[in-house]
């Protein structure tokens, strides 16, 4: 049955709609001999665990492991994200942090000495080996791959290496067993090979996004690219009603207006609020997986609002959604809920933003190290980190997730909730605790 699930992993099946895509580059010039490392595939085999005790204890542990990879994860997608801001823009930004720290996590396992240990610090790593962050990472997805049939949620990695170089048979083969990675040699040098690449990326995304590869040719020195296609699509629990939607004015950072429809329906919903915004949860079906929105409140805006966005107050606010006056939530709050719908896609080059987080030796062609992967390590070095990402949100859903309907409460009055300004928004499953995609929409398309 877990073989199974492992090999289902990245075909899952659901109505908001969602894409995303992250490619590395890595470029060489040959030099000398490197080393391999023999990576182990522990899997709940009843030939090793012996007895039911071990069992449980093995998976105990595993699922500790995972919890670990996790809070990791997330923490790495806070630091991104607010460094990602730091570039100044009016456009709206829109991130799948686990699309991202994956398809790192797999070239991760090539890397060696103090490249590797860059990689681990931003990643928050620390504290797991390479056969847990491995396992984690299979255990992980084998977790996302069991959302209920009506939610669609694809993830699938591949590596595609250049025709006549030999990578370690152990690095290629660990991707596989941990990252159900497809690896294919073609020749970097045949114009159709960027084609070939793009149509992956565009049929893993289902069509959302047609491609990562904008050059007709890939470039000369690349010899190894590793890719990772999240897709998602989701129906709301309760959607809204087209006849609700209304043209209203949406208040831009720059103190202009513009008029944009707003979705409303009133609901129960897990709703929060402090000092500075209001917070609800909006469920897709099954109530596995929810889109959590973030709205300053007015004279507050984002950049106060990420100023108190980190780790330890994003775990605070996903208690408060469950818990009031530390009581479990039973039922939701009446909510008159006004939302804007919107369409975005976003790409971003991820190079100056990793080298800002610490990552910077990866990209030096001089001391990156990256001899886990050929037996004749050229100066193996990534040259670029790309990342492209599509949303939509609309009456019906999003291309995201979704969670039942929660009962409104006996509040005589709604709260009022009107999306009208900038706002932050996150994708979570709910019940691993793992951030999806996060952006935050300051100029609404349609």
């Amino acid at each position: 049955m877990f073989k199974e699930l492992v090999n289902k992993f990245y075909g899952i099946s659901a109505k908001i709609s969602l894409g995303a895509i992250i490619l590395i580059v890595i470029m060489g010039v040959y030099n000398l001999p490197g080393s391999t490392t023999i990576f182990r595939n522990r899997k709940f085999d009843t030939n090793k665990y012996t007895n039911q005790k071990q069992q449980k204890l093995a998976q105990t542990e595993d699922e500790n492991t995972m919890i670990k990879l996790v809070y990791a994860y997330n923490k790495f997608g806070f630091k991104l994200f607010s460094e990602i801001r730091k570039s100044p823009s009016n456009e709206n930004i829109f991130i799948s942090p686990i699309s991202i720290a994956i398809a790192l996590s797999m070239t991760y396992n090539g890397a060696a000495g103090k490249t590797q240990e860059a990689m681990a610090k931003i990643l928050n790593f620390q504290g797991m080996n390479l056969e847990e962050i491995n396992q984690a990472n299979q255990d992980l997805g084998i977790l996302l791959n069991s959302l209920n049939p009506e939610i669609k949620l694809n993830i699938a990695n591949s590596i595609w290496t250049r025709k006549g170089i030999s990578f370690y048979p152990s690095f290629l083969q660990v991707n596989q067993d941990f990252y159900q990675s497809q690896v294919r040699e073609i020749d970097f040098n045949d114009p159709e090979s960027p084609k070939i690449i793009n149509n992956w990326v565009k049929d893993r995304t289902e069509g959302k996004i047609d491609r990562i590869i904008q050059r007709k040719k890939l470039k000369p020195n690349s010899v190894i690219l590793l890719l990772n296609a999240i897709y998602f699509k989701a129906a709301w629990q309760q959607p809204f009603s087209e006849y609700s939607t209304k043209e209203m004015p949406f208040y831009l950072a720059n103190g202009t207006q513009k008029q944009h429809p707003i979705m409303f329906q009133e609901s129960g919903y897990l709703y929060y609020e402090n000092q500075d915004f209001q917070a609800v949860s909006l469920p897709y079906k099954k109530r596995r997986v929810s889109m959590y929105i973030f709205l300053p409140k007015p004279g507050v805006g984002l950049e106060k609002f990420h100023q108190v966005f980190n780790q330890k107050n994003w775990e605070n606010w996903m208690k408060q959604f469950e818990f009031e006056n530390g009581t479990k939530r039973l039922s939701g709050n009446k909510v008159n809920l006004g939302l804007p719908k919107f369409k975005t896609k976003y790409e971003v080059t991820l190079n100056d933003v990793l080298k800002s987080l610490g990552m910077e030796i990866a990209f030096n062609y001089k001391e990156a190290d990256f001899s886990k992967m050929l037996p004749i390590p050229p100066n193996l070095y990534i040259d670029e980190v790309k990342h492209k990402t599509f949303v939509e949100v609309n009456e019906k859903g999003t291309e995201a997730a979704a969670v039942t309907r929660v009962e409104g409460s006996t509040r005589s009055r709604p709260i009022e909730m009107l999306i009208n300004r900038p706002f932050f928004f996150a994708i979570r499953d709910n019940e691993s605790g793992i951030i999806l995609f996060m952006g935050e929409i300051t100029n609404p398309e349609t």
